[in-house]
């Protein structure tokens, strides 16, 4: 009967590993430790992160009680010939019972080359950079990571510096392809570079709906009565700034094509797309006191990120940034068009990052992206099991 018990009782134990990747943190998984059941699958990985935490702070769980650090990341083996590795991103929301699939993590992007190679899931040289070919499942679209390799294991240590990121780390190359393609083939869904949303209590707002990365709503800052230079702390104290945000991204998602009504986006795409506000250059201090001169950047961007400003910038969000910055006549590029050598650098609240982007015409003459590119970095920060509790 006490052996009964113990058994009923005992934790699972699932090898994972906890990983950076650019500004975000998650836990990743092989698909094959996971159960194949996909709702069996969610409730593993919700208790895993401590979800939902009705104090919201995941204290029974690896999740870090921030849109940030509540991930998971699951790889397979490719499921294409022209890839190396499938991967599958989940943003865990922390106090609800949801996991959103619609969407890719572009921070985590950066950690899963790295992930491939130590796990024994893709080969790469002993010494130089190991190219690995990624599948983004959770949006049909193609990564390539430049990984820096050293003595036959991959280099985590060096001294590229990430604003968001106290530590510096070895850079990661990441070439995102054909992002600005949504699930229509249509960069602009709504085929307009501006679109009127009219929202229930608020004035018509004139908005960039764009979908590259993820998809993603541009406002002007002054439209939610900002002036584009808050910090996350700000923002997030102001539960009527937070309700007037989401409600301009539920009904941005219905014009998108993306949710039948603005309820049903919020309940169950917290993820995606996301809404970011723009605003010229100006001087201002970020997140570690620096002062930001009005020349270290083209224009200053914040994002939203399930209901909080993100502490940086998401790397889908510089995707759609430097996609929005390409295509003239967008909330983005009135202020900041790609620069001649086809790239951006943007202000955020930890500081700045530059992307670049290579865009051409299309044979029915819209805008085609063909690649955004960024650095970023990563790193494993623990490996070995995770325990899950039996359910209850």
């Amino acid at each position: 009967m006490a052996a009964d018990l113990l058994l009923a009782r005992r934790q699972q134990r699932i090898p994972a590993v906890l990983m950076r990747g650019g500004t975000s943190k998650g836990v990743f998984f092989l698909a094959e430790d996971l159960p194949a059941d996909p709702a069996e699958r969610d409730r593993l990985l919700l208790r895993v992160i401590g979800s939902p935490d009705r104090y919201g702070r995941q204290i029974d769980g690896l999740g870090g009680a921030t849109s940030s650090t509540s991930k998971v990341a699951i790889i397979a083996p490719p499921s294409r010939p022209d890839c190396d590795v499938d991967y599958l991103f989940g943003a865990v929301a922390v106090d609800r019972p949801v996991i959103d699939w619609s969407g890719n993590c572009g921070n985590l992007s950066a950690a899963v080359g790295p992930f491939a190679i130590s796990s024994g899931q893709v080969a790469a040289p002993a010494d130089g950079l190991a190219t690995v070919r990624i599948w983004q499942a959770n949006i049909g679209r193609r990564i390539v990571a430049q990984v820096p390799m050293l003595g036959g294991e991959v280099l985590e240590t060096g001294d590229f510096e990430l604003d968001g990121v106290t530590f510096p780390a070895a850079e990661i190359r990441l070439d995102f392809l054909d992002p600005g393609a949504g699930a229509d083939g249509r960069l602009l869904p709504d085929g307009r570079t501006l679109t009127r949303l009219d929202v229930p209590g608020l004035d018509p707002v004139e908005a960039t709906l764009i979908d590259a990365g993820n998809p993603t709503i541009f406002v002007d800052a002054a439209a939610l009565g900002l002036s584009g230079t808050e910090l996350p702390a700000a923002v997030d104290a102001r539960p009527d700034l937070l309700a007037r945000a989401e409600a301009l991204r539920a009904h941005g998602a219905v014009a998108m094509g993306l949710a039948a009504s603005a309820a049903e986006a919020s309940e169950t795409r917290p993820h995606s797309p996301k809404l970011a506000f723009v605003a010229p250059p100006q001087p201002h201090r970020v997140a570690d006191g620096r002062l930001l001169g009005p020349t270290e950047a083209d224009l200053l961007v914040r994002i939203f990120s399930m209901g909080r400003l993100h502490h940086a910038m998401t790397g889908t969000g510089a995707v759609a940034i430097a996609a929005a910055a390409a295509v003239p006549g967008t909330v983005v590029s009135r202020i900041a068009p790609l620069r001649a050598d086809g790239r951006v650098r943007f202000g955020h609240p930890s500081g700045t990052l530059e992307v670049g982007a290579r865009i051409a015409r299309n044979a029915c003459g819209g805008w085609h992206i063909e690649a955004v590119s960024m650095s970023r970095s990563a790193r494993r920060l623990m490996e070995g099991w995770v325990r899950v509790p039996p359910p209850r």
